[in-house]
């Protein structure tokens, strides 16, 4: 099998997937900047994509590299975000990577793309830039627990008895499982037939945003929460609205709401030709995130 690097191992995604890819026989690395308190799977190494001299160590005699880096909570992260796929580009050519694996978000390239979205593109773009086949796997929103988008969601249905929301949760999305993202990321690694390949990856509906917390609501209160359309609502007064009734910052709230006006869905299914199998519905998704902050909870308390 394969040396794979795993870049952002303790977060959100990488968390879930550097353990299978152990369990599918691969030798693992899991990169994080503090690799003396990793308590995960895999093997820590200590690197930064922003520290370019760090990477050296970390890459060699790697095959896969998978990036899992932004910079969303910073004012300044389209710069920041660009300048580490540079460092990361250079660094796996360097050290002979045979393929990088980046995480990207849907949209069509012809639209007005928000900062975020348009930061994705960029990043496709550089990490490819010094020769490295680059597979890139372009998700809306990813359901599982932790995930900024999904705690949006969840918190606004937890905190709120009812809720006024702005005309961006009638855009249609897709969300996607955190278990079918593992799935897809774990099934492209070293193969052929994903090299150098764009894959959008999705579940089996297109919903909006309304109907999501719709689904929600009835998934965490077993109950219909009363919501109501406010045509003008700005991003940034949404982001402050966001900042307030959730544990998400202004800044991250912003850059998110700022790509919810565009319309992301699936229009290639390739990947389930390289991939094959079925992706969880919405509402399993939901029930998953739920039931894994319910154990994470009980965990907790039984450590206190």
């Amino acid at each position: 099998m394969s040396t794979v690097l795993v870049t952002g191992a303790t977060g959100f995604i990488g968390r879930r997937l550097v353990p299978a890819l152990v369990e599918a026989g691969h030798d693992v690395r899991a990169m994080t900047r503090r690799p003396d308190s990793y308590k995960g799977e895999g093997e820590p190494v200590g690197a930064d994509v922003s520290d370019p001299a760090s990477l050296e160590d970390a890459l060699r005699g790697v095959d896969v590299a998978i990036y899992l880096v932004h910079s969303l909570d910073d004012p300044d992260f389209e710069r920041k975000d660009a300048q580490a796929a540079r460092n990361f580009s250079a660094a796996a050519a360097e050290a002979g990577v045979r393929q990088i694996v980046y995480m990207g978000g849907l949209g069509d390239d012809d639209d007005d793309l928000s900062a975020h979205l348009r930061s994705r593109r960029e990043v496709e773009h550089l990490l490819g830039e010094d020769g490295v086949p680059v597979t890139v796997l372009r998700a809306a929103i990813v359901v599982g627990h932790g995930g900024i988008s999904w705690e949006i969601t969840r918190q606004l249905v937890k905190n709120l008895p009812a809720m006024v929301v702005p005309r961006w949760v009638h855009t249609r999305t897709q969300p996607i499982a955190l278990d079918d993202v593992v799935r897809y990321i774990v099934g492209v690694v070293d193969n052929e037939s994903a090299m150098g390949r764009v894959f959008e990856i999705g579940g089996t509906e297109q919903l909006t945003y309304l109907e999501m917390m719709r689904v929600a609501a009835e998934s965490m209160n077993g109950r219909a929460i009363p919501i109501v359309t406010v045509p003008v609502l700005t991003p940034r007064l949404s982001s402050y609205w966001l900042a307030l009734v959730t544990d998400v910052d202004a800044t991250t709230g912003r850059n998110l709401i700022d790509s919810m006006s565009h319309e992301v869905v699936v229009k290639d299914t390739s990947i389930r030709d390289v991939v094959p199998g079925e992706p969880l519905s919405y509402r399993e998704s939901v029930r998953r995130a739920l039931a894994e902050r319910a154990a994470a909870e009980r965990a907790s308390a039984d450590k206190s």
